[in-house]
């Protein structure tokens, strides 16, 4: 039994496929954490979607930035862009099924020695603050005032972290944090800007993991989000996220050996290239 994680698919799906050939991945006793961002920019945005939802036993996810534009979209919240891949998903006719069971999937998982988050973890938070935070968020999402939930989900405000935060504002910075954090200020403030790489960043900015005494080392954090960053492992992260959408690989390591596993974009996928539905 093997448990692998593989970085964001963005509906890269033939990679995908190619990708869990390539490691032997088995159903039925192999497991499967996807690190966010499931749909949109890549061709085949329906095929992923459909693919986590058909392997419950198997596979989890966790939510990133564009499964919650997918879901604003879906509900009626948000506007589709130019560069969307997720058409099919809302012209199917099963699309309230899939929002549905998008809408219940968490922010994080964890087990004994690793964390899974689409973005990242504040510095300040602990393990078990950040997976409450993320309960707490996840409870709003999933119950009767979701569509509200969604209505107030936009912003990059509040851009720093206060316990006595409230009301949506509050729940806002919780998903900015796990769905959108890369960079923050030395007042450990969200910077919403800077997607390039670490060697581009600007003096007054650093990246979220190399914040001195993060209160989270008690766990290796999983992550996706940051495609220019690429694959890493160090600091207590593990960064997935090879940019397979922007003609790179998509990337899988066996959490148990760390051992790594990538493929490239096949036929030098591009989303900037695609034709949109």
């Amino acid at each position: 039994m093997a448990h692998y994680a593989i970085g964001d698919i963005q509906g890269c799906y033939d990679e995908l496929s190619v990708l869990l050939e390539k490691i032997g991945f088995n159903h039925g006793t192999d497991t499967l954490w996807l690190t966010g961002d499931i749909v949109n920019r890549g061709p085949k945005s329906l095929e992923s979607l459909q693919f986590a939802m058909q392997h419950p036993d198997s596979v989890q996810i966790i939510l990133g930035n564009h499964d919650f534009h997918l879901l604003a979209v879906g509900y009626g919240y948000g506007t589709t862009k130019r560069s969307d891949t997720i058409t099919p998903i809302l012209n199917h006719p099963d699309s309230r099924k899939m929002l549905e069971w998008l809408r219940h999937q968490p922010l994080m998982i964890r087990n004994d020695s690793h964390v899974m988050v689409h973005a990242g973890i504040l510095p300040q938070w602990s393990v078990d603050q950040a997976e409450d935070l993320a309960r707490e968020a996840e409870a709003e999402l999933q119950g009767r005032k979701y569509e509200k939930f969604f209505a107030k989900m936009y912003g990059n405000t509040p851009i720093a972290w206060d316990e006595n935060l409230s009301g949506y504002s509050r729940l806002r910075f919780i998903v900015n944090v796990f769905s959108r954090m890369r960079a923050l200020t030395y007042q450990n403030e969200l910077d919403f800007d800077f997607k390039a790489t670490l060697d581009k960043m600007p003096i007054y900015l650093r990246p979220w993991f190399r914040v001195p005494n993060r209160q989270n080392l008690s766990h290796k954090i999983v992550f996706g989000h940051w495609s220019s960053l690429g694959y890493m492992n160090t600091n207590g992260i593990i960064s997935l996220d090879t940019g397979a959408l922007w003609g790179g690989k998509l990337t899988a390591i066996n959490l148990c050996t760390e051992a790594v596993t990538q493929v490239a974009a096949i036929n030098g996928l591009d989303w900037r290239t695609l034709k949109k539905d």
